[in-house]
């Protein structure tokens, strides 16, 4: 798989990657967020975690990713990564998967 030229929206030397804020956000939730994945051009779910990856709240004031056309589907690829890091757990059904924070 190449590289999509995606750019992630946070300065080197922040206190903030998009990692550590995503889980920071879901310890705040407190339970079970569903991921909500969503092509950029469809709205997200409210109170999901894509919902969260573009809305103007959050550390980046937006979209996490600057390239149109690739700036959606922060609730399918973020989670896993969090996953493995051992910051969350995520349900792993064939549909409407959702992440807590650990």
């Amino acid at each position: 798989m190449g590289w999509t030229g995606t750019t992630p929206r946070w300065e080197a030397g922040s206190t903030c990657s998009p990692t550590i804020c995503a889980a920071a956000w879901l310890r705040r939730q407190g339970d079970w967020v569903p991921l909500g994945a969503a092509d950029e051009g469809k709205d997200a779910a409210p109170g999901t975690v894509e919902a969260w990856g573009r809305d103007a709240s959050n550390p980046v004031g937006g979209w996490y990713g600057l390239r149109k056309g690739y700036r959606g589907r922060f609730g399918m690829y973020l989670p896993p990564l969090l996953e493995e890091l051992g910051m969350a757990e995520l349900t792993h059904d064939p549909r409407n998967n959702s992440v807590r924070a650990i």
